[in-house]
């Protein structure tokens, strides 16, 4: 075989949701991790710490930290006005609301962005839309295998074993992660990939100002999954009298149709975002190595920064 065809012709693509990292890092590491001017790093440390265990053991061709440009996109809120309100800290007429974020988290996002800027790890929001919908395209359009790093179940409805593409979802710190395929989703929730969106939607999710159809559990949603296949498969299950649904389960799939008939589009990450053109391979050396000098000196970067560059040269 000529040696060109034996080099490696299918990229790994790791994708990160950074806020929920970050958030996951800030939690994780003490805010005695401080800057010589006293102000907390523990975010920016931690997420350096992730993105050097990730890429140790994974060793991703592509990596791309996908941002909350919007966090919570109005037209998600038209169609279901609960979606996330409760963490709304700040309504503002033009432009997201503002989120609620622990006080001494949001001055270090900004310095997590300038970071992964200096280093060359592509960094990628689109106005409109959340980290998820950022991640749910490029999984769309990877010609190999992809690997989601994600503290947020809703990004399950991804995994794909016939495309590669699984989730790898911290279970204590990036140390310990589930590597979630369909097999886990099966052994978990009884639905592989395609069908979480659907038991996400009818369980509904507080945590995301979700309401799900009232008495319609996790279990019972598992089984008319089973059951009927789908979503559609359910609704067409109320309106059919030979159907084994309970009056009870008739009643209320019946009068939560309009709520059904919405909260796919809010569900389901989106799978056609504006992405820009950007470059997604994992760097050797820093973008701008200078102004990463400046980044580690100002913030205290030390060993964090070290060791994350030690990784990417190898």
């Amino acid at each position: 075989m000529p040696y060109g065809m034996m080099r490696k012709v299918t990229r790994r693509l790791m994708l990160l949701d950074a806020a929920s990292l970050y958030f996951r890092a800030y939690f994780g590491v003490p805010d005695s991790v401080r800057a010589p001017d006293g102000t907390p790093v523990n975010a920016v440390r931690g997420l350096l710490d992730f993105i050097d265990r990730l890429v140790r053991d994974h060793r991703p061709d592509d990596l791309v930290a996908c941002m909350d440009a919007d966090w919570r996109p109005q037209w998600r809120v038209e169609l279901i006005p609960s979606y996330k309100a409760h963490r709304v800290a700040a309504e503002h007429e033009v432009g997201p609301d503002e989120e609620e974020v622990p006080d001494t988290l949001s001055p270090q996002v900004p310095v997590i962005e300038d970071v992964l800027d200096t280093l060359g790890i592509a960094r990628v929001g689109v106005e409109g839309y959340e980290a998820d919908d950022v991640i749910g395209t490029f999984t769309a359009r990877a010609k190999g295998p992809v690997d989601i790093v994600t503290g947020d179940r809703d990004l399950y409805q991804l995994v794909d074993d016939a495309r590669g593409v699984r989730v790898l979802y911290p279970l204590k710190g990036v140390g310990t992660l589930q590597l979630t395929d369909e097999a886990v989703l099966r052994e978990k929730y009884g639905v592989d990939g395609g069908g979480y969106a659907d038991l996400a939607l009818l369980r509904g999710d507080p945590s995301d100002g979700l309401p799900g159809v009232p008495g319609i559990g996790e279990k019972t949603a598992a089984k008319l999954l089973a059951e009927y296949g789908d979503l559609a498969g359910i609704m067409a299950a109320v309106d059919d009298p030979s159907a084994r649904l309970t009056p009870s389960q008739r009643r209320r799939l019946d009068e939560a149709r309009p709520y059904v008939a919405v909260a796919p589009r809010v569900v389901r990450v989106a799978g056609d975002v504006p992405l820009p053109d950007v470059d997604t391979a994992l760097p050797r050396e820093p973008r701008d190595p200078a102004g990463l000098d400046a980044l580690a000196a100002r913030w205290g970067l030390g060993g964090s920064l070290q060791r994350l560059l030690t990784t990417l040269r190898t």
